[in-house]
This record gives structure tokens, sequence and C-alpha cells, in this order.
């Protein structure tokens, strides 16, 4: 029978005849690429570091960003390129040596060659880490001022990388480590500067964006303590900060209650009324028994509100359990009301949760419920 006029046969020969010519196709690529990659570990056994050698490399990363042997060749190569400049006679230049104008030209050809392989594969550790030893590199051979200035593009860089892919932890990782560079890199007047402040607005805008940016939260958490003690923020500033970040995380919750990373944040403020929290990681020290217990109980009765509507969030009731305890640990007498409620917040659990009730029972052990 045919198919809008073609015998099936006819049709199923073309189908067989465009698969073995896409095998054909597929075993050719396979075979130049294996080409490509024996002749620069060739070229690289024999040290033949040269600008035909570095070029063999872009074309297979580009081809596979992943290998990352080739990018520890293609350093070795680019390393034996700055020892050879440095070697040569030394010609100022608009403030730069000979040596310095080439480096820096490498380092400058390099960075721009990994920005579209970054937009393709922006999870690729190697395209990071090689972004990384480039700028390091900057900092060890060139003038304070030039490092300097490509430290700060790159930072830009990953602004515009997070604008992509707001949530990318890899991204976020790399902008603590450009910004710890950077704030190591003196200025033009020889002054280190702290950019702890705008870091922090930077956090405060990436979750207005998006509340669910867990790594915008985490990146918070590690700025916080370093913010307040750069104000030389006392006991009462301190309270009102973390009163204010209890407001915005609470808005949050009722925004999103079943929002995982909403509460992870939540539960770092609730440490900080933990008198056991480290003290690089509190955002209080002295305060007393009777208001950390107002704090943990206006919490409680925060969360309690937000079940009005998401009965079925199982993270508000782990919320509520978890702030319960601290609230049972700063009371002092009978708790027999609060205990009540706690055995319900669990029953509700089972239900929600089946799957961990073993983690469940353990809980009820614990809490003696």
């Amino acid at each position: 029978m045919a198919s809008h006029g073609v015998p099936r046969t006819a049709a199923a020969a073309e189908r067989t005849e465009r698969t073995e010519q896409a095998r054909q196709k597929e075993r050719q690529q396979i075979e130049q690429y294996k080409g490509l990659v024996a002749l620069v570990n060739a070229k690289v056994a024999d040290k033949q570091y040269t600008e035909e050698a570095l070029a063999l490399t872009s074309k297979l990363l580009s081809q596979n960003p992943e290998y990352y042997t080739v990018w520890n060749h293609r350093r070795v190569i680019l390393q034996d390129i700055f020892r050879n400049a440095q070697g040569k006679e030394a010609v100022e230049s608009e403030g730069l040596s000979t040596a310095q104008q080439t480096i820096l030209g490498y380092i400058a050809d390099d960075l721009r060659f990994t920005i579209p392989l970054l937009m393709k594969f922006p999870k690729c550790y190697w395209i990071w880490n090689h972004r990384q030893w480039l700028l390091q590199q900057s900092t060890e051979l060139l003038p304070q001022s030039q490092a300097r200035g490509l430290w700060q593009e790159e930072l830009g860089l990953v602004g515009k990388m997070l604008s992509r892919d707001s949530r990318n932890f890899h991204g976020w990782s790399y902008r603590r480590f450009v910004v710890a560079r950077l704030e190591a890199l003196p200025s033009e007047d020889g002054q280190k500067t702290s950019m702890t402040e705008p870091e922090f607005e930077y956090t405060t805008k990436m979750i207005n964006t998006n509340l669910s940016n867990f790594s915008a939260w985490h990146n918070r958490t590690k700025l916080i303590p370093r913010l307040l003690d750069e104000r030389s923020a006392d006991e009462e500033t301190r309270r009102k900060f973390l009163k204010a970040e209890f407001e915005l995380i609470q808005k949050a919750l009722y925004t999103d209650p079943y929002d995982q990373s909403l509460w992870f944040y939540h539960a770092n403020l609730m440490s900080a009324l933990d008198e056991a929290t480290p003290q690089n990681a509190r955002i209080i020290f002295n305060l007393d028994r009777n208001v950390r217990q107002e704090f943990v109980e206006e919490e409680l009765e925060s969360i309690k509100d937000m079940l009005d509507g998401a009965e079925d969030c199982k993270w508000i009731y782990r919320a509520l359990l978890d702030t319960a305890v601290a609230l049972k640990q700063l009371r002092e007498g009978n708790n027999v009301e609060l205990d009540e409620e706690m055995a319900e917040w669990l029953s509700e659990l089972r239900k929600l949760d089946p799957l961990r009730s073993g983690r469940w029972d353990d809980l009820s052990k614990k809490l003696k419920l």
C-alpha cells in the first residue's frame, strides 16, 4: 500500500539510505576528532609549544570543552609563550613593557575565546577554571591597574551570565571568587576596598527578581556577618537588622511556602537566636533569654498563620516543629499545650510524607511526643 502516493517499500529504502548516510557522516566526524586529539597530544609531548599547537587546542576545545586534559595542554603552551616573551628585550609603551603587552594580548584573546563556550556550556567547570587561571596570571605578570581592569570586566561578565541563569551555582561561586580577588587588589589610590555592601545589594536585587534563587539567599548568609562588622553595628542595630531579614523572608514565604530554598534561609536566621551558633556566623551576640524567647514566639505565630490555605505544605510543619523545639529550650515550666500542638504537626507530617515514616518515628522519640 502507498502513503501519499509513495510505495512503502520505496519509502523504507529511502529512510535506510538516509540513515546510512548519517552514520557514515558520524563515523567521519569521529575519525576527524580522534585525529585532532592525536595531533594535539603529539605536539605537546614533543614540546611544540607553538601558535599552531595553540590553535589546534582551540579547535579541539570548541568541539569538546569537557576535555580537561586539553585545557591543561593549553595552559602549558601559554606558560611557555609567557616565558619567551619575558626573555626578550623590554621596550616601554603606554606603561607596559613588550613582554607585558604580549602577555596581556594573549590573556585578553583567551578570555574572549572562552566566552562563546561559556554561553553554550555555562556549567562546564573547566571553562570557569581556565578563566580563573588566566586572571591569576594577569595578577602575577601584569601591573595592578591592568590586572584589576581584567578582574572588573570578569565581574561584569558573571553578572551577565547570572542574568541569563540567575540560579547557576557555578556562576555564584565564581562571582564570590572574583569579588575576593578584586578586594585583594589595591585600587589606584593604593587602598583595598570592601565590596560587601554592593554585593549585599546585588543579592537583594536578584532575590526580588526571583524569590526561588537559592544561591542568592545563600550568598546573603555569607555576607551578613561581615556586613554588620564593617558597619560597626551595635546590638540595637543588629536586632533591627535581624527583624528586617525575618520580615523579608516571611514575605517571600507567604508568597510561596512550598519553596524549600526559602525555608533554608529562614532556618539560617533562626540559628542567629541560638547561642551555640559560631561567633563568625552570628548576627546578634548579646541577646538575653527573654528577648530571644519573644523573637521565637513571634516567629512561631507567623508560621502558624502560613498554614491558612497551605495545609498540605510539609515545610511549614517542619518549621513549626523546629521553632517549637527552640521555644521549649528557652521556656521554663509547663509546655503541655505546645507539646499537643507539636504532636498534631508531626501527625500531619506522617500523612504528607509517608515515605519518611522512619524519620518521623525517630523525631517522635527524640521529642518524646
